[in-house]
């Protein structure tokens, strides 16, 4: 009985098995002609051919590359049976050309990913009535025109047209049809003028980012109906008015970010309600007033951003007992007062930006319970006690920027400690007016990338022993009292050698540097790797030479030596530096001659050695020919522009005036010594007039402005 019972299954398997193999042959598919048409139209509106995509001589195109078809319905019998396409996704592959209206013909498109191209013009209108499209993804293209908002499509789910230069105004009356919508991405185009109310129909909304766009006005009150709502980006824009209370109606808010717009008045004291929001940004609008009381006693906050604004009050409205998830704390640029000291607590911290405030009293030693640390900015406040400061922060081993400008006036460098910041890549401590000599402890934080030390009153002998930070690529120690001669060590720093990136990526997170110098005024710098290669010694009071082997640094940008005591000759190696942009040797007591060589550094943008005793002929060559003739003056012996020209060019061309005809001669005599004297009485008379009318030419200024 057993055995009938197994060969009956076995029988029963394979007649299914053979029924299986005969329907999957009897139903093998192929691409509808409809869809067929509409891509070949989609390809003939590019301007080269998709990759992996036969079009002449294959008519299946659901095994096209990014196309994806339906299974059929099955039939037994043979048919033709045909599959629809469901998805077009060809993100990244470089296409070139328009969106063809054709794809409109798709009628089962459910997915359309056309994401990181160069697709360019408008996008068809009726792309978007197709009743099966549910996730439409075309960022970062070059679309133009109006956006496509009379959709009529209720199945859509996802719509990213970000980084594109669409316009127009942001007409949400959709959300009465895609009441389905989930994900609406509108930011980086070129949307203008107020939101229409309307937002409070898309109910399913909970990603919303309108950011980078020029829309303005206050926000429609509708826009706070959106209970599921959990993303809303609005950053970089021109929205005004004071932020409603509303805002506590979006209790499902995870991620707020209203940076960089007019926004005003007091912030709403509604974060109570919104016990999920993660991270909020307000950055760069115009609030005023105290932290809320609500916001400063968040659980769920780990990032909070509410720099360059007008906000007062005590710092102690950060209540770390109750924010025990903060993270990053940016309020720089503010108003706030009192000590820092209770910021201890919030353990987590691992991003602090407190500058430009009114805060003050002694660095707390608490600090060094702050382990997670790696930014911290506090500069432009009143703190005091250097020596408290480093010892404490040196205990934040993760500690990668640290930035202490413009506190600590007047104190000591401190130089008999044992410091040791291990992992410390940006290190500034300038405008504080520090005494003392440089520290020696320097040279054992061995990852220091970047070094300012610039506007103190330091003296003495720079160690040598700075040159052994191997992966130094800018220093500045410029505004100092620093003497004795360039170290030689200072020849062969290994980044600038061999420039080292494996360290340069750190990203200032958080926070941005801005550059103080002049040869570098106005950048804005978020990571390491925007940093020029420089070495910045100029307003001190070294002597010597300047070392040939400063050509081997072959990686270097900048390059400023100038008001110093410096002597001898400009080598002529420094043209080996083929990445040169700025060379200041200005008031110096340089000799000698410019060498022409430094003509064929090509990327020279500023060139300076006035204020010398150099001799001899400007090279004309290469980028010389752009410098103004402030760059030279002050040394009586150079020759070679027009307003210094060479005593063998001015007898050549007495000489050949010389060989003229006589009444040639006459000619010119009779017009050149009138002009000639015309000018000498006009200048005199000016002059007198200048004079007695008690005016004064400003002299150069040597000291840089910052």
């Amino acid at each position: 009985m057993g055995t009938t019972v197994l060969f009956f299954l076995h029988s029963l398997c394979c007649c299914c098995f053979f029924f299986y193999a005969q329907v999957s042959i009897s139903i093998e598919a192929k691409c509808h002609p409809a869809d067929l048409k509409a891509l070949k139209s989609f390809v003939n509106g590019l301007h080269s051919p998709v990759q992996g995509w036969d079009i002449s001589s294959s008519s299946d195109c659901c095994s096209w590359k990014g196309v994806t078809c339906n299974p059929p319905a099955l039939k037994f019998n043979n048919s033709n049976v045909f599959s629809r396409v469901v998805a077009l996704e060809l993100p990244g592959e470089r296409l070139r050309g328009n969106v063809s209206e054709s794809l409109a013909d798709l009628v089962q498109l459910r997915t359309l990913n056309l994401s990181a191209n160069f697709l360019t013009n408008s996008l068809p209108v009726n792309l978007f009535s197709l009743q099966s499209l549910e996730v439409v993804d075309l960022n970062s293209n070059g679309l133009s025109g109006y956006a496509p908002f009379n959709i009529t499509s209720s199945s859509i789910t996802f719509l990213d047209i970000s980084r594109n230069m669409l316009i127009g105004d942001i007409d949400p009356g959709f959300c009465q049809i895609a009441k389905q919508i989930q994900v609406l991405k509108l930011s980086s185009n070129r949307f203008h003028g107020k939101v229409l109310p309307g937002f409070g129909n898309c109910s399913s909304l909970e990603k919303l980012s309108l950011a980078s766009n020029f829309l303005s006005g206050n926000l429609p009150q509708d826009l706070f109906a959106m209970s599921k709502l959990k993303v809303l980006d609005l950053r970089d824009n021109g929205f005004s008015g004071e932020l409603s209370f509303q805002l506590g109606n979006l209790s499902n808010l995870v991620y707020l970010d209203i940076s960089s717009n007019q926004f005003s008045r007091l912030l709403p004291d509604v974060f109570f309600n919104l016990r999920m929001l993660e991270q909020f940004a307000a950055s760069s609008n115009n609030f005023t007033g105290a932290l809320p009381v609500s916001l400063g006693n968040s659980s769920s906050i780990s990032s909070l951003s509410l720099d360059n604004n007008s906000l007062s009050g005590s710092i102690d409205v950060i209540n770390c007992s109750a924010m025990v998830r903060l993270a990053s704390l940016n309020l720089g640029s503010n108003h706030f007062i009192g000590q820092i000291g209770s910021l201890s607590s919030c353990h987590k911290l691992r991003i602090v930006n407190l500058g430009k405030n009114r805060l003050d009293g002694d660095f707390p030693e608490s600090f060094k319970n702050l382990r997670s640390l790696s930014h911290f900015s506090i500069s432009r406040n009143g703190l005091r006690n250097l020596s408290a400061a480093l010892t404490a922060l040196q205990h934040c081993k993760n500690l990668t920027v640290l930035i202490l400008t413009f506190n600590f006036h007047g104190e000591i460098m401190p130089t008999n400690l044992n410091l040791r910041f291990e992992n410390t890549r940006l290190f500034v401590i300038a405008n504080c007016q520090l005494t003392g000599s440089m520290p020696p402890w320097l040279s054992s934080c061995t990852k220091l990338q970047i070094v300012d030390l610039s506007w103190n009153s330091l003296s003495g002998e720079i160690p040598s022993s700075i040159a052994d930070l191997r992966y130094l690529f800018y220093l500045d120690l410029s505004n100092n009292s620093l003497s004795g001669s360039i170290p030689s060590s200072f020849t062969q720093f290994l980044s600038l050698l061999n420039l080292n990136n494996s360290l340069k990526g750190e990203i200032f997170e958080g926070f941005s540097f801005f550059s103080r110098k002049s040869q570098t005024a106005g950048r804005q710098y978020k990571q390491l790797l925007g940093f020029p290669p420089l070495v910045d010694l100029s307003y001190n009071e070294l002597s010597g030479t300047i070392w040939p082997e400063f050509g081997n640094l072959k990686d270097l940008h900048v390059l400023d030596l100038s008001n110093n005591k410096l002597t001898g000759k400009i080598p002529s190696t420094l043209s080996k530096l083929t990445d040169l942009e700025f060379l200041d040797l200005s008031y110096n007591d340089l000799t000698g001659t410019i060498p022409p060589s430094l003509a064929n550094l090509n990327f020279l943008s500023m060139f300076n050695v006035s204020h010398n005793h150099l001799q001899g002929r400007i090279p004309s060559e290469g980028q010389f020919h752009t410098f103004p003739n402030s760059s030279f003056v002050g040394n009586d012996e150079l020759c070679g522009f027009q307003t210094f020209p060479c005593k063998e060019e001015s007898e050549s061309t007495g000489e050949e005036n010389s060989t003229g005809e006589d009444e040639d001669e006459s000619l010119r005599s009779l017009i050149i010594v009138p002009l000639i004297v015309g000018a000498a009485v006009g200048f005199v008379s000016t002059a007198g007039i200048c004079f007695f009318s008690g005016m004064v030419f400003p002299t150069e200024n040597k000291m840089k402005l910052r």
